[in-house]
């Protein structure tokens, strides 16, 4: 009588993609489920708001350039000095490029940033006579400024919801919430436009970020420390560990 392998690698990979089955797919989302998820965000950050320091659209959409593989710590750092240098799209758009370089260095890829800002500064200066435009449209021919750095400029200085804003923390706890399935940002996004009610969008990226620095970090979130905590489902699974 021949005998039948057990097969345990492939046993844990099914046990470990059970889970994953076990997800509702965007359109089986209660909205009442939603609403209690905005409502505790709400209680819970109620003051929100971006955390790159900035005082004109300019600045931000400088800042949020850089902010790219790097902290707002850091760039709130290295900004200040960039801004007395060269405090406008004119003034920035003359500088040498070895200048920029030096200054943004430590915000990393400072070779890219540094060519991205000073397109940014000769784009606004030549096209937009000096100011940031105010919709997307214009806003995604600025050199390094891609649709997430378009919707934070748009939704902070603005009040324009054109997007959800999905960094790194977005997309890690829409994951945990069951509120994406999506592999890329720009999948999760337009997973979250169809299930957070638009008047909630700026607001919702500023609380998600927050909680995800405070709260549902990377590894070992602080889940007995969480306020949505008992509408999260992560705890019931293991692909996110």
């Amino acid at each position: 009588m021949s005998k039948v392998k057990a097969t345990p690698k492939a046993g844990k990979k099914a046990a470990k993609a059970a889970p994953k089955q076990r997800r509702a797919s965007v359109s089986d989302l209660a909205p009442e489920r939603i609403a209690a998820i905005l409502k505790v965000l709400d209680e819970t950050y109620p003051n929100a708001e971006c955390a790159l320091h900035h005082k004109s659209p300019w600045e931000l959409l400088v800042a949020t350039i850089l902010s790219a593989q790097s902290t707002d710590v850091r760039v709130n750092m290295v900004t200040p000095e960039l801004f007395r240098r060269f405090p406008t799209p004119a003034a920035m758009a003359k500088a040498p490029l070895p200048d920029l370089e030096a200054l943004v260095r430590t915000t990393g890829f400072f070779r890219n940033k540094a060519k991205s800002i000073k397109g940014a500064a000769q784009k606004i200066t030549e096209d937009f006579g000096g100011k940031v435009p105010e919709t997307l449209a214009e806003l995604i021919t600025i050199p390094g400024a891609a649709r997430k750095t378009a919707s934070v400029v748009l939704g902070v200085c603005f009040g324009k919801a054109e997007g959800v804003v999905v960094d790194t923390h977005v997309f890690r706890i829409s994951h945990r919430l069951d509120l994406a399935k999506g592999d890329t940002p720009q999948k999760v996004e337009q997973e979250l436009m169809q299930v957070i009610p638009k008047d909630h969008w700026i607001a919702f990226s500023h609380q998600i970020i927050h909680h995800g620095r405070q709260v549902c970090i990377a590894r070992k979130p602080k889940c007995e420390q969480c306020t949505l905590e008992t509408l999260c489902h992560s705890k019931d699974k293991t692909w996110w560990s």
